[in-house]
């Protein structure tokens, strides 16, 4: 057996009483490690909890494995696995009590499982028994857990908690993209995300829910009920509770840290369940449960965003860089849309060459007022105009309202993929869910932007093109602190759509501007006279 670590201090928790004599018990703190392909994990026997989980990987921003449980915390609110008992003296004392693990360490690395249990038992007649099973084959990022804690023969029903998490609180990212730690709950079907602002009036949540607990950005620490999918009859009824926590950072108060505590209680003993801690990742989390994918926020088009995401690890599968995976799938999506731009852009060329009509049908009845029923002569001519000439003013905008599903939820799928988390491109772009550190693809982007608003046949008078302008200045800015995989992905966007204009320029040929007489020109001439009604009687 390897040689037990150091032990983690022990936590203040609640105020324990002289500890009666033990009965079953280790001889002295120590830490136990368990070491699996993707986690190394360490439990500390005093109180038989989790003190550090630290993703192989995923890491850091010092480049080390990234943990996720997080360190100099208060106490008082203890680590993954304590218990928590009705009588804060027996809690007190479970959270000190030395428990006797199974084994000095365990290493799973290599695809196999393995159990881990803690047992203490002391003269008074507090007995507790706490298994860890690790999936790790199967689910990584799983641990059954299941306890039994007595008292003189009483069997009791302790809350679990989990204590602050996910990871640091810290957003590490740099952008307003990151989503801070916030509470969440499967029920009925749909996943609700708790408010921060509404812990402090409603920190608990009662349920039947396949799947409870916090969340951030990339990472997850829930309760599940495994394969019971969406069905609440089927799941035991659990209360969870919440509270935020602002914390200042190792700095000196300058960065603030954002955790929730989590902790629950089922309706009745036993007190155990499945435990998912690990990375947001679609097919780790359908793994375990295929209602766990929920947990990722892709938004209102998720339908579209999950298709989107398969796709986008399938080429990754043959490229093994995503920078390049997210070029070529762009370029495949512009393809698909590009008969709906093309037309959209057919429709919007044809309503430009007859704007100089329309606008003089336009001032015929600029000085009648809206209620005047003269006014409607004018929708009337308009919709002449638009037969004649075989335009149909709507037929710009459905073909390319028909592309928004597609380009939102390609959107919101780079704004949550893991996949993307430290993952790098290439030259300076070394992680593509962080913005470009030089700045240098949303500038790209914006130029693209603006020969691509100049390309687009308009029939908006001038002063609204000038103002149109404007939008490549505010996506430019907007996307300074965007992930670079998004920027990446609109700034290929912006090339295909250039490209796309200039084949349709092409087959469509340059406008045809009409030009028109002034209205004394406009008079009718007689037959074969050759001069107007005017010149005629003189």
């Amino acid at each position: 057996q390897a040689p037990a670590e150091a032990a983690t201090p022990a936590p203040a928790g609640p105020a324990a009483q002289p500890a009666p004599a033990a009965v079953t018990a280790d001889t002295e703190a120590r830490d136990i490690i368990v070491d699996t392909d993707r986690v190394r994990a360490v439990f500390s026997n005093r109180g038989a909890d989790l003190r550090s989980w630290r993703l192989k990987h995923y890491l850091d921003r010092q480049g080390e494995p990234l943990e996720l449980v997080p360190a100099d915390v208060p106490p008082d609110l203890g680590h993954p696995f304590d218990l928590r008992l009705s009588d804060e003296a027996l809690t007190g004392r479970l959270w000190q009590a030395l428990f006797k693990p199974s084994a000095a360490s365990l290493d799973l690395r290599g695809g196999k499982g393995g159990t881990l249990t803690f047992e203490y038992r002391d003269a008074a007649g507090l007995y507790a028994r706490k298994t860890f099973t690790f999936r790790t084959g199967e689910a990584p990022f799983v641990i059954d857990f299941s306890s039994t804690v007595e008292n003189a023969g009483e069997t009791l029903n302790p809350t679990i908690m989990w204590g602050p998490g996910v990871g640091s609180g810290l957003n590490t990212s740099g952008r307003s993209y990151y989503t801070p730690p916030e509470p969440l709950y499967y029920l009925d079907g749909k996943v609700t995300r708790v408010k921060t602002k509404n812990l402090a009036s409603t920190p608990s949540y009662t349920g039947p829910y396949p799947f409870v607990g916090v969340e951030d950005h990339y990472f997850l620490a829930v309760e599940v009920d495994a394969g019971t999918g969406a069905q609440p009859e089927t799941v035991r009824s659990k209360e969870a509770d919440f509270q935020l926590l602002q914390l200042d950072d190792a700095d000196g108060g300058k960065t603030k840290r954002q955790l929730i505590a989590f902790s629950m209680k089922f309706a009745e003993p036993p007190a155990a369940g499945t435990f998912f801690f690990g990375p947001k990742d679609f097919d780790i989390l359908h793994s375990v449960d295929p209602a766990l994918v929920k947990a990722i926020n892709f938004g209102f088009f998720a339908w579209l965003a999950v298709p989107l995401l398969r796709a986008l690890k399938w080429l990754d599968g043959f490229i093994h860089n995503y920078g390049w995976s997210i070029v070529i799938l762009t370029i495949l999506i512009n393809i698909v849309i590009g008969p709906l731009r093309h037309k959209s852009v057919v429709s919007m060329r044809k309503m430009q060459e007859i704007q100089p009509e329309v606008k003089a049908i336009q001032e015929r009845y600029s000085k009648l007022k809206a209620t005047d029923p003269a006014k409607q002569k004018m929708n009337t001519e308009l919709m002449n105009l638009y037969r004649q000439r075989g335009v149909n003013p709507a037929s710009g905008c459905i073909p390319m309202l028909l592309t928004i599903p597609i380009l939102f939820a390609f959107y919101s799928l780079l704004s949550v993929a893991i996949e993307l988390r430290g993952a790098p491109f290439f030259a300076w772009i070394h992680d593509l869910s962080a913005p470009d550190p030089l700045y240098i693809t949303p500038v790209l982007m914006g130029i693209t932007q603006v020969v691509q608003q100049k390309m687009t046949p308009s029939s908006a008078d001038p002063m609204q093109q000038k103002m149109m302008m404007f939008m490549p200045i505010m996506f430019t800015v907007m996307f300074l602190w965007a992930p670079s995989g998004l920027v990446l992905y609109w700034f290929t966007s912006n090339l295909c759509a250039i490209g796309q204009q200039q084949v349709t320029n092409s087959i469509i040929g340059p406008p045809k501007v009409r030009q028109l007489r002034p209205a004394a020109e406009r008079r009718v001439k007689r037959a074969g006279s050759g001069k107007t009604e005017q010149a005629a009687k003189g």
